[in-house]
């Protein structure tokens, strides 16, 4: 099946799916908004009607795209700009809307990106994670600087971000830095006062790790890490994620040699860009050849959990996506590590905290009702469990830095 987007007319907010050799008027714009370089589509022909799944990546880029049969749901198209010489005139006008959020539907003439697994892993240039999971940010800013830089787009597939933490305390202090982990590996060059599980080889690997992650910071010292996507790290490897749940070993147990020396000789102190550089070129060999379908699954399925915070129950989830429950637990057992309502669980906490932070003032009860938890007895349990504190304690100490 094959099938291409265009404007139905200029200036219109409509937008046309052609199906073969018959044209459908099987979508329409959800949003006139153009974010972070994407636009969502709802499809809505009869013959595309099926149960609903997840977003469906429509490559712009070529003449004719695939669209999966019986597809019923968002289509995303991402945008962008082509240099001139790649760039074809049948599709020079396909998607003239707003460039950046709120410039509805202002003419502009775009281009789709490119993408090498479009048709197999959904594009990730979109998030499969937040920066939630510090707590007491604030609190962490003064005692150390952390940074966030973009992966090389080659390894966005399975890379989220580097991240780069240097600290420098008077002799003497230390802080206790504290986090609520996402699903998801490290791989970290680390300098300074070696945490639990690191010895001598100071690149790690570390797996999703289950409970809060304290880290005892002294002196000075500077870390480098590349935070892989949920189940990145186990389809670049040959391993199950679950054996490294809640574990610390020597990166060069799981990956190449070449890979781990490259990393060792990253400068100490680097600039974070350079530093995420280095790392990009270390990790490029480790792109495959052929897409894996299994993992563009539970890429699917992260996606849909973090952008729809409707779905508080794995069973939801399964519905949505005509999935059954045994392989979904499959799949993030053997990709992610953890079971899909740790995941469901760790992201609407990631919520709640996050609140707190920002200085919420309303009861803990409707706080714990807007996240899905609607007894306060399961929610204070839950909270106590990955935080280590109660929810009125934490806002507490918020309050007292914020003060």
């Amino acid at each position: 099946m094959a099938g291409g987007v265009e404007q139905d007319s200029p200036g219109s907010a409509g937008l046309v799916v052609r199906h073969g050799c018959a044209q459908l008027d099987a979508a329409r714009l959800v949003g006139g908004d153009v974010v972070a370089g994407e636009i969502e589509v709802e499809l809505l022909a009869a013959m595309l009607v099926g149960p609903r799944r997840g977003p469906v990546l429509l490559d712009l880029t070529e003449a004719e795209c695939d669209i999966p049969a019986g597809e019923h749901g968002v289509l995303v198209l991402q945008m962008g700009d082509l240099p001139a010489q790649q760039r074809r005139p049948e599709l020079r006008q396909r998607a003239d809307v707003g460039a950046v959020e709120g410039d509805h539907l202002q003419r502009r003439s775009v281009h789709a990106a490119q993408c090498s697994y479009a048709h197999a892993v959904p594009d990730r240039t979109n998030a499969t994670s937040t920066t939630a999971g510090i707590l007491r940010p604030e609190e962490l800013a003064v005692h150390a600087d952390v940074q966030r830089v973009a992966c090389a787009e080659q390894l966005s597939p399975w890379v989220e971000n580097h991240w780069c933490l240097r600290w420098e305390l008077p002799p003497g202090a230390t802080y206790v830095s504290s986090t609520l982990p996402h699903p998801a590996c490290n791989l970290s060059v680390e300098h300074g006062a070696p945490r639990p599980g690191v010895g001598m080889d100071r690149v790690v690997v570390t797996g999703v790790v289950t409970r809060r992650f304290d880290v005892t910071l002294t002196e000075r010292g500077w870390v480098l890490g590349v935070k892989f996507r949920p189940g990145g790290l186990a389809a670049l490897c040959p391993i199950d994620a679950r054996d490294l749940a809640d574990e610390v070993v020597p990166a060069v147990q799981l990956l190449p040699a070449d890979v781990c020396e490259a990393m060792r000789s990253i400068r100490v102190g680097s600039a974070p860009v350079e530093a995420a550089a280095a790392a990009d070129e270390a990790l490029l060999d480790l792109v495959p050849d052929e897409p894996n379908p299994a993992y563009s699954t539970v890429l699917t399925l992260i996606a849909d959990m973090l952008e729809d915070r409707a779905i508080v129950r794995v069973a939801q989830l399964e519905e949505r996506h005509g999935i059954g429950r045994r392989q979904v637990q499959r799949l993030f057992a053997r990709y992610v590590g953890v079971g899909p309502k740790w995941v469901l669980s760790r992201y609407r906490m990631h919520d709640v905290v996050t609140a707190l932070d920002e200085g919420y003032r309303g009861s803990l009860t409707e706080l714990a009702a807007q996240y899905g938890w609607y007894d306060q007895a399961h929610f204070n349990r839950d909270f106590i469990g990955q935080v280590g504190v109660t929810p009125s304690e934490y806002r507490t100490r918020a309050r007292r830095l914020d003060g």
